[in-house]
């Protein structure tokens, strides 16, 4: 069966994707920005409300994903109080000016992070070499990336995500998400032989 993972950033949105069988739950601020950091007042209804595991957004704001000395320290204090809550992962990714990603970085954050496990989020999909990102990725440790293949949306990045697959070799997750919807989620699943879909959307799987 594959696993659907809900994005949302609201108790209502919350409780619709708890009610239509999501699996997992992205839980984060502002989908309208590409997703922030969760609120602690959301978070702490969401652990009230259901026992679905959360990955938690740790994004200090919108735009691109490379980030100053304020912000990433912005998210070390984040990555903190997300050990404290428990959540089953943490959600980040950091990039350089030349939108490779930031190994230094992203593995002070990946250690910071200890014990929860961690997902590179879309920052991803803005490499230019996203073959070599995902073995930077598996060196660091990271358990599972969120990405579209490097296209606009996972259907169009199909054949990427593919090819992302076969490279992991089982080392990584594969997480397909962007656009991913009722009516194309299985070719995207059949095609890219991904077993975990990303979606703000719930439908049944």
């Amino acid at each position: 069966m594959t696993l659907l993972e809900v994005c949302v950033d609201s108790l209502g949105d919350l409780r619709k994707a708890v009610a239509g069988g999501a699996r997992r739950i992205e839980l984060c601020a502002r989908l309208d920005v590409g997703g922030l950091t969760p609120t602690r007042g959301l978070m702490e209804l969401a652990q009230q409300e259901m026992q679905l595991p959360i990955c938690a957004m740790v994004r200090p704001r919108g735009g691109d994903f490379t980030y100053d000395e304020a912000e990433l320290a912005s998210m070390r204090a984040d990555l903190v109080w997300l050990k404290e809550r428990k959540v089953m992962a943490a959600v980040f990714g950091v990039l350089r000016r030349d939108r490779t990603l930031d190994v230094e970085r992203m593995r002070e954050l990946v250690a910071l992070a200890r014990p929860l496990r961690v997902t590179c989020h879309r920052a991803f999909d803005s490499v230019p070499d996203p073959l070599e990102a995902l073995e930077q990725l598996i060196e660091l440790g990271v358990e599972r990336v969120l990405t579209t293949g490097g296209a606009p949306d996972a259907f169009e990045g199909r054949e990427m995500l593919r090819q992302l697959v076969e490279r992991s070799r089982g080392r990584i997750v594969v997480l397909a998400g962007g656009g991913v919807r009722v009516h194309n989620w299985r070719e995207i699943v059949a095609h890219a032989r991904v077993h975990e879909v990303h979606s703000s959307t719930v439908f049944p799987t």
